[in-house]
């Protein structure tokens, strides 16, 4: 390490206990496991924690961006115990996941909260394998109003860096509860179990969606699990035109969708 003649000890090694925490952090996601902790990466994931008092680790910070009126304002935003690294220009193109843009990010610790029991709308991930549709269906749960997000262990990661981009920060508005049994879902929701089936004649339009709901939304290949489906009312989004299914997140996007349309805008 070596200091600037502005008094900022920058950082040139990779060797950096922070540096390569935060490299592992961006790549591997037993190391997410491991340490309960994953990276915001860009001003708006990080203005977004701060916007929901989420408590930020550690930033870093490349040396170049710490000129940039936007990264000026979030490090003035920062409460006074959080540490700012700043990283060599050519270190922190090394640790980084992104292309070019507005070199910052932040440690955050992931949430580690127990399943209550449930009896309010919420959301079920079974499976879904894909971030960026995990993050998707995330942000339209926020947007909505729904706030409980159950993921089963075979989900993708809801703190992984690319679902926090996927996601724009939508995690932050949400109870997320991940690594769940599917015994551990069914003791702990009690409102009416629903999901997507093209082997109904149910239609969603025509099912009542005006009391609290759980929607599960499945594996992109194979669907929702059977003991959970087994255990649902299977609902059909229409499909004029025939084609085989649509994507998770867009199903999903639909099916929460008009559950809000029947409860405000009938």
């Amino acid at each position: 390490m070596t200091s600037t003649s502005t008094d900022i000890e920058l950082i040139t090694s990779d060797k950096n206990q922070t540096v390569k925490l935060v490299k592992s952090l961006l790549t591997q996601a037993r190391q997410r496991k491991k340490h309960r902790q994953t990276v915001l990466e860009g001003t708006h994931l990080i203005d977004a924690a701060l916007r929901s008092d989420y408590p930020l680790q550690q930033v870093l910070v490349a040396h170049s961006a710490r000129a940039h009126s936007e990264v000026q304002q979030l490090l003035a935003r920062l409460p006074s115990q959080v540490y700012v690294l700043t990283l060599a220009d050519s270190l922190y193109r090394h640790v980084r996941s992104l292309g070019a843009g507005i070199d910052i990010m932040a440690i955050i610790n992931v949430p580690d909260i127990d399943l209550p029991s449930i009896d309010s709308d919420c959301l079920i991930l079974d499976g879904v394998q894909d971030s960026g549709n995990v993050g998707t269906l995330l942000r339209t749960a926020a947007a909505v109003g729904i706030r409980k997000v159950l993921c089963t262990a075979t989900t993708a990661q809801a703190w992984s860096p690319k679902t926090l981009r996927a996601g724009m920060g939508a995690q932050f508005a949400l109870h997320i509860y991940e690594g769940l049994d599917i015994s551990d879902i069914l003791d702990k929701v009690t409102v009416p179990l629903l999901a997507t089936s093209s082997h109904t004649d149910t239609l969603i339009y025509a099912h009542d969606l005006r009391a609290p709901v759980a929607w599960i939304m499945g594996h992109e290949g194979q669907g929702v699990s059977a003991e959970l489906m087994q255990c649902a009312t299977p609902i059909a989004l229409p499909q004029p035109n025939g084609q085989e299914s649509l994507n998770v997140a867009i199903a999903g996007s639909l099916c929460l969708y008009e559950t809000l349309r029947q409860r405000h805008y009938s």
